[in-house]
């Protein structure tokens, strides 16, 4: 999945992320300051590539490569500023699917009755 973040400078950046668990410990418009997200993102895919490593026998380095690239990008910025998150894809299914809608109600015919006279 990725996640993009718009940094203080106003920089927006994409990142992978190689498990849904990133919502766990991110959402759609979080402000957060550099050193929360760092440590939130870093979290995140930390628990993505045990997920990878527990269902394929080793580590996902894709899940690393973007904590790195998180921890670089945010020692641009002072600890205190703030980072947003813009967008998160696929997003997480929602609980529950929506109610369906009633079929429309069907209106009474508009056809005249052969039998009345005028």
């Amino acid at each position: 999945m990725s996640f993009a973040v718009r940094w203080p400078d106003g920089t927006v950046r994409d990142y992978y992320s190689p498990s849904l668990v990133i919502h766990d410990h991110l959402t759609v418009g979080d402000r957060l300051s550099v050193a929360e997200f760092r440590r939130r993102a870093t979290d995140g895919l930390t628990e993505a590539g045990e997920r990878v490593r527990e269902r394929y026998g080793f580590l996902c380095s894709s899940a690393a490569d973007t904590a790195a690239r998180v921890a670089s990008a945010s020692r641009s910025h002072p600890g205190d500023a703030l980072v947003e998150v813009v967008s998160m894809h696929p997003p997480l299914p929602s609980a529950s699917p929506p109610p369906a809608s009633p079929p429309p109600a069907q209106a009474p015919s508009a056809s005249p009755d052969p039998q009345e006279h005028s």
